[in-house]
């Protein structure tokens, strides 16, 4: 066998190094409601965020030095993109509006202006 130098040594290493996190698998852990969340093993000092199968719920769960566990629950929906708001068309119906209003008071005007000239006559 031949001796391998520190260089070798440190592309091997490299190499392995790639090979593993290429290779690795990456997954989202689902707990089965506040229990679930609350049986999950966790290492002291840790967090982890735990997606609730039976709710639409993420479970942030987060370890002390003593390895004690503290659990809060957050709601969660899907996202949705903010709507355009189309100015030109609030603005007419703001306009309509006002002019329904300015007719109806007119038009309130006349019919009193004319029962007060049928009560004259």
């Amino acid at each position: 066998m031949y001796p391998i130098n520190n260089n070798q040594l440190s592309q091997l290493l490299l190499q392995q190094s790639l090979q593993t996190q290429m290779g690795q698998q990456r997954k989202v852990d689902e707990v089965t409601g506040r229990a679930g969340a609350e049986a999950f093993q966790l290492a002291p000092e840790s967090s982890v965020l735990l997606l609730d199968n039976t709710a639409p719920i993420v479970w942030l769960v987060k370890t002390d030095s003593a390895g004690y566990k503290t659990l809060k629950g957050y709601d969660i929906k899907e996202h949705e993109e903010a709507k355009p708001v189309d100015h030109y068309k609030e603005l007419e119906d703001r306009i309509t509006k006002l002019e329904e209003t300015i007719n109806a008071k007119q038009s309130n005007t006349t019919n009193a202006n004319k029962r007060k000239s049928d009560t004259a006559e």
